[in-house]
């Protein structure tokens, strides 16, 4: 399929904006990625190695890296890939600088704390003109940096735009598959993260594999309440976006928020698990906002509950494992 994309601009320098940027990179289409760190951009361009936040990995020479969003100007789409407390920045830095109708594709993970806004609504608020789209899914930054086989949703609302964009932007290793319910695709980003860190947690404190497995089929059944009473569609939180980025993210230590409830199970503290890092744990974040988003629309996530106690100090680990456990039985079947 002919397609009129071929100069695309990648906002945010991290591990996942850096494997995007790489699997972007090909004959025929040129891609520039935004670097906050003037450092990073700099090892980009000259040693072809994000080697602060994906070090290791060969990055083509024809990706470009910069520390100034001006210089996105004129993009045919631009992948928003900076932390979701940090999107806003970022897209309004932006303001006069892309065309009208440019799409914008947001792939980070989360609720802005602030405002209890998901990406598409920061979106909507800082660059109205912009067509946005989601990309979500099962999808490790290593593994898509290095080719590894890998299928994400792409969630856009104009059917035939998405599909000249996935034509554009999918290699026999990278599979986006189309679809058209954003909020959906977001609602499982965001929420998996939370669900992480209480599979970490679990595993952390030594409850076994099967509490571990219990946890990911009734975190699932919150994340779907969630998405039903807001509007999104249950086929989406079955997909690559919901189940299937909610299996990967809570079953490796590979996963930041998962390592991050497993350090917490073994008895470390959140100030010295987060000092210790230098990329952002998107569930710690989003804990706090979910379960207010959760309150306000009155659907039981007793899991992401819990990690947001034990993230905001109110109660322990201990505690929160106490609590869940505690609950009364009930009808499996989830309901919005």
């Amino acid at each position: 399929m002919t397609t009129h994309f071929k100069k695309f601009g990648v906002i945010g320098g991290g591990a996942w904006g850096t494997a995007i940027a790489q699997m972007l990179t090909r004959d025929g289409q040129d891609v520039l990625i935004w670097c906050r760190e003037a450092d990073v951009a700099e090892a980009i361009n000259t040693d072809h190695e994000n080697t602060v936040f994906l070090p290791g990995v060969a990055l083509k020479p024809a990706l470009k890296a910069t520390s100034d969003l001006a210089d996105l100007a004129g993009m045919d789409a631009v992948f928003a890939v900076a932390p979701a407390q940090h999107t806003r920045a970022t897209l309004k830095a932006l303001k006069g600088t892309l065309k009208p109708g440019t799409p914008v594709v947001l792939c980070s993970k989360g609720i802005e704390l602030a405002t209890g806004e998901f990406m598409t609504q920061i979106l909507k608020d800082e660059l109205p003109e912009a067509v946005p789209a989601v990309m979500s899914g099962p999808s490790f930054a290593i593994d898509v940096a290095q080719g590894l086989p890998t299928a994400v949703t792409f969630a856009i609302e104009d059917e035939t735009l998405g599909t000249e964009l996935i034509a554009a932007i999918s290699t026999p290793t990278f599979r986006p598959y189309l679809a058209h319910d954003l909020l959906g695709a977001e609602i499982g980003g965001a929420v998996k993260n939370v669900l992480a860190i209480a599979c970490g947690i679990a595993l952390g404190k030594g409850l076994g594999r099967s509490a571990h497995a219990a946890l990911i089929a009734r975190g699932s059944a919150e994340m779907t309440r969630l998405a039903l009473k807001l509007g999104a569609e249950r086929e989406t939180l079955a997909g690559l976006s919901g189940l299937g980025d909610l299996v990967l993210t809570c079953s490796s230590e590979t996963s930041r928020n998962m390592s991050c409830g497993m350090a917490l199970g073994k008895g470390d503290s959140l100030d010295s698990i987060m000092g210790a890092r230098n990329a952002v744990t998107e569930g710690v974040a989003t804990a706090p906002v979910l379960r207010k988003l959760a309150a306000k629309h009155g659907v039981e996530m007793p899991i992401s509950d819990a990690v947001a106690a034990v993230i905001e100090g109110e109660i322990s680990v201990d505690e929160a494992i106490v609590r869940l456990l505690m609950r009364p039985t009930r009808a499996e079947a989830v309901t919005a």
